[in-house]
């Protein structure tokens, strides 16, 4: 039986960009829909991933330590102070 934190370890990001891509459109590289059974453990190893190998600071991302960063609505409005994040102009609406 293949151990898990080894296959962590060893995973490359691409593999684990790859799987967040999966995860995120439902479906793998080749078209074909993720089960839902794929699709749920494909997401475990993502959040593993993330946990263990990276540093992410980001609202509703895992932390170093399995936990879950949430973001206060403060926190998120300070992050996103002065930034645009869409612009419409009057005839566009």
């Amino acid at each position: 039986m293949t151990d898990i934190n080894k296959v962590i370890d060893d995973m490359p990001l691409e593999v684990y960009e790859r799987l967040v891509s999966a995860v995120e459109l439902g479906k793998w590289e080749d078209g074909s829909p993720l089960t839902a059974e794929q699709k749920e453990s494909t997401l475990q190893v993502v959040m593993l991933y993330q946990a263990r190998r990276l540093d992410q600071h980001e609202h509703f991302t895992i932390a170093s330590g399995g936990e879950l960063n949430q973001l206060s609505k403060a926190q998120l409005k300070k992050q996103f102070k002065g930034e645009t994040i869409a612009e419409f102009k009057q005839e566009d609406l």
